[in-house]
């Protein structure tokens, strides 16, 4: 680790860059700014650490504010199912008749789905010959 604390050899700087990536990875730092992460001193590899990771966690997530306003608005708001009945859920769930394709004239063919790559033309839906 570094000797005298304000310079730094690159040999020290990869040695704290290593132990502090695997200190990261393994989890085993103090949250960022917290009490425990102040008290390590600051060539410590799990200060680091918890740097990088509030760093990530930033980069993620964005700001604190900011994810908790989006919380807070979530909640608020009314999903689709609440207030309804039971009897208006069962009513929304029931199966509803298929769409009834329909060409329209100057459009291109309508692939008919599951029909075996047939097509449904103006002139077919009119009885007329193409």
């Amino acid at each position: 680790m570094p000797q005298d604390g304000l310079h730094i050899t690159p040999d020290e700087f990869v040695a704290l860059w290593t132990e502090a990536r695997t200190a990261f990875y393994a989890d085993e730092f103090p949250p960022y700014g917290s009490k425990a992460w102040r008290a390590l001193r600051p060539d410590d590899p799990r200060r680091l650490a918890g740097a990088l990771d509030a760093a990530e966690k930033w980069r993620k997530y964005g700001d604190e504010e900011e994810l908790l306003r989006w919380l807070c608005d979530v909640a608020g708001r009314r999903f689709s199912a609440e207030g309804r009945t039971a009897a208006e859920l069962a009513e929304l769930r029931k199966a509803r008749p298929p769409h009834v394709l329909q060409a329209t004239p100057g459009w291109p063919p309508i692939r008919i789905p599951g029909g075996n790559g047939r097509y449904l033309t103006y002139a077919d839906e009119r009885g007329m010959a193409a």
